[in-house]
């Protein structure tokens, strides 16, 4: 999605207030709110307490809240899995940000840094393009959704079948535009081909003027923990010059990668 039209009606962000709920409820925690209950999360965000506690066991169901014993829901043990990840996600984050400049500028598009957070994918990182006056919204920290888009595409083509099939289940395939992937027959055809390509290529699937190319970065295990991918006004980039694009793309990985593997 572009600049000002990041926020206009029918966006993926819109369509996402559940989430966005979701995230408001997990951000009243703090060293004097160690649980919460269903009134306290009504009352902050202005909704019936029946919509309160639907929200709150949503997040019950994918552990990033439990039910405390004395009453009202603590932090849960997907929010200690996050955090994990976003200490090794440091080191990472070291490793790309060089490269990212560089591709950045390389192909005068703007970088994006992500990596897998259970069915979701999360923005670790973003380099700008300082040629292009368009802006791209996609920004450090915004989750995006496993189904459209390049980066998703790269996170789950190298996991193993039983991975990808836990992941998925009770996943939505929400349609953000009409090219976006929404069964989970398409997504495991467009995996195969991610594959057999070394790379992930999406065309107006999440924003329909967004194209993204994606390439995998491996740990020093060879498993794939993140993803390095470009994100570009679709019109600039023709057919003919996406080989160019994919080709600089798979070196930065590459290289983000062989960093990884001298520091494991």
């Amino acid at each position: 999605m572009t600049g000002d039209s990041a926020r206009s009606g029918g966006t993926y962000r819109e369509r996402n207030s559940t989430a966005d709920k979701a995230l408001d409820i997990l951000m009243m925690f703090d060293d004097q709110h160690l649980t919460l209950s269903a009134a306290d999360v009504a009352r902050q965000l202005g909704v019936a307490r029946s919509t309160a506690y639907r929200y709150l066991q949503s997040l019950v169901g994918t552990r990033f809240l439990e039910e405390a014993d004395t009453g009202g829901y603590r932090l849960g043990s997907r929010v200690l899995e996050l955090a994990r990840l976003a200490r090794r996600g440091l080191g990472l984050s070291e490793a790309a940000r060089p490269v990212m400049r560089r591709l950045a500028a390389e192909v005068g598009e703007v970088v994006l840094l992500t990596r897998l957070a259970g069915a979701a994918v999360i923005c670790l990182e973003r380099e700008d393009a300082n040629s292009r006056a368009v802006r791209i919204s996609y920004e450090r920290g915004e989750v995006l959704p496993i189904n459209a888009g390049a980066a998703a595409h790269v996170l789950l083509a190298w996991l193993p079948q039983e991975q990808i099939d836990a992941v998925l289940t009770g996943v939505r395939f929400p349609a953000f535009t009409e090219r976006t992937l929404t069964t989970k027959r398409d997504l495991a055809r467009r995996l195969t081909d991610t594959r057999k390509l070394g790379y992930a290529a999406s065309r107006g699937e999440l924003d329909p003027d967004v194209l993204g190319v994606a390439a995998p970065i491996r740990d020093d295990s060879d498993e794939v923990v993140a993803a390095i991918s470009i994100a570009a006004v679709s019109a600039r980039v023709p057919d003919s010059r996406l080989p160019v694009i994919a080709e600089a793309v798979r070196d930065a990985a590459t290289e983000i990668s062989a960093t990884l593997a001298l520091r494991g």
